[in-house]
């Protein structure tokens, strides 16, 4: 797109400051390493695996694209999940490493955090080594309490869990909450000067509720992320809260625990124009653009839309960045992709006039 442009990660800070930042940023949650292959033409996202100058390769790749795309900041994260010993439940109806009382005090949780930091440190590093000039990072420690619990033992058998031990069941709550608030902990001396922005992803509901029912979620997982979030914003960073589903029954929950930014919105769900009714007096709001939009109208509709919806979102809310309202998987053809960035740098260009 722009191989001069130059990013300005404070924009994104003016976001989640619910502030209108001077130039309109774009964010993405997440944009699949194929996508960028595709995009780039270079074959690069099985380096991920390799030693430290396969890992070099690979964040080189990955910043040039963020850069080229006309971002002021690169979204990233190390999951959680990736390393649980067992793990695996979130992607699949099957039960995880946790049934029992017995399961849950063998569980090698101790280990976890090295575990996880052989891993994430040697990526974090060859990212933080890539940043191009005025451009940082979001993200850092990927999953949150829910998904981790999913996980852990699986959605459907969290709701056994709950009714045959809800003692356990507390328990495994506050015991993840303890696991992230030591990951995060390192997270933020070793790499906090990296990160313009930390984040948490935690899916915690679908087309017409939460996942789980707001009062278990405001007395055993929301007091998780207080912790956390507290955490993070007592280091001086702003949280970024991203989660999928109708979620608006525990929405003023989360806003009152310190978030300063939302993301994902799914138009079945609510038009983006009611996230920002209800909430831009109040929090940062990014995405706006389904999509089912992105996937199922032609390269033209989509630049139109983003064009008149986007002059209107940069209008009404004070906090914005215009992106999907989720992320840019393989099945999101790169012209319809292409035509979302041409409009939000063609709405730049307007304010430069």
């Amino acid at each position: 797109m722009e191989n001069a442009f130059q990013p300005d990660y404070h924009h994104m800070l003016d976001v989640l400051a619910n502030r209108r930042p001077a130039r309109l940023p774009i964010y993405e949650h997440l944009v699949n390493p194929p996508v960028i292959e595709q995009v780039l033409g270079v074959p690069f996202a099985g380096l991920i695996n390799g030693n430290s100058r396969d890992l070099n390769e690979y964040f080189h790749q990955i910043c040039r694209f963020w850069q080229e795309m006309t971002y002021d900041t690169v979204s990233y994260e190390v999951c959680i999940t990736e390393i649980l010993p067992g793990g695996g439940a979130l992607l699949g109806e099957r039960p995880g490493p946790i049934q029992t009382r017995a399961d849950f005090e063998r569980y090698p949780w101790g280990e976890l955090p090295d575990m996880f930091w052989k891993t994430a440190g040697p990526r974090l590093d060859a990212l933080l080594a890539n940043l191009p000039a005025g451009m940082q990072s979001v993200g850092g420690v990927g999953n949150g309490i829910f998904e981790i619990s999913e996980d852990l033992v699986g959605y459907q058998y969290l709701a056994y869990l709950q009714v045959d031990d809800p003692e356990l069941f507390g328990d495994l709550y506050v015991k993840i909450g303890d696991l992230m608030l030591t990951i995060w902990a390192r997270f933020l001396e070793r790499y906090g000067d990296g990160f313009a922005v930390c984040r948490m992803g935690d899916d915690l509901g679908y087309k017409a509720s939460p996942l789980m029912s707001p009062a278990t979620i405001r007395r055993h997982i929301l007091p998780q992320y207080k912790r956390v979030i507290g955490q993070v914003r007592d280091m001086g960073k702003p949280f970024l809260w991203h989660s999928c589903g109708n979620i608006f029954s525990i929405m003023d929950d989360v806003i009152e625990l310190g978030i300063n930014a939302k993301h994902s919105n799914e138009d079945t769900i609510a038009p983006f124009d009611e996230w920002i009714a209800r909430y831009s007096d109040r929090i940062g709001l990014l995405g706006g653009f389904d999509m089912d939009l992105l996937c199922r109208c032609t390269s033209q509709e989509i630049y139109d839309i983003v064009l008149e919806n986007g002059r209107r979102f940069r209008r009404t809310a004070r906090g914005y960045a215009l992106g999907s309202g989720n992320s840019i998987p393989e099945y999101v053809p790169l012209d319809n992709y292409f035509a979302m960035l041409r409009a939000a740098q063609a709405l730049r260009a307007e304010e430069i006039k």
